[in-house]
């Protein structure tokens, strides 16, 4: 009989350091429905000669971009806007953060170093709660996804 697997954002830690303190982030923090996206750009490009060859590039470099999304009423929003002023108050302290997400039960491990704010949240004020998303620019990421627990 095939093994069941199961998930859950209780399971997920995300975690940026950096000037001015530190946002622990994940299952029970006020995460939005949309959670946490982190992406890598692209590894490689290719090239095609006039006569049709083929030329693939490996690039060195390994950024990503990270989003990280709240509740309105989150009380992470206000550590991740105290850090940001201090951040943005001179390029000593720029890019100077470490992002670590992983899921505890996958086994993943994704770590972000020399990241920086993209931009201060969006903010809308509405009828209903809105969420507060937060994006990053990573100067380097590694991916570790794991293999899972099996029952």
């Amino acid at each position: 009989m095939p093994a069941a697997h199961t998930y859950s954002f209780n399971n997920v830690q995300c975690t940026l350091a950096g000037p001015g303190g530190a946002a622990v982030m994940g299952g029970q923090s006020g995460a939005a429905r949309e959670g946490i996206t982190i992406e890598a750009e692209a590894i490689g490009t290719m090239q095609v000669g006039a006569g049709g060859e083929i030329m693939h590039s490996l690039h060195a470099a390994r950024p990503g971009r990270a989003t990280i999304r709240l509740l309105k009423t989150s009380p992470v929003n206000a550590v991740l806007s105290a850090m940001y002023a201090i951040q943005a108050a001179g390029s000593q302290f720029w890019g100077k953060n470490t992002l670590v997400i992983s899921d505890t039960d996958r086994g993943d491990i994704i770590t972000g170093l020399f990241t920086a704010f993209n931009q201060f949240s969006p903010i809308t004020y509405s009828e209903d709660g809105d969420t507060n998303s937060w994006s990053f620019n990573v100067g380097y990421v590694s991916f570790n996804l794991g293999a899972g627990f099996s029952s």
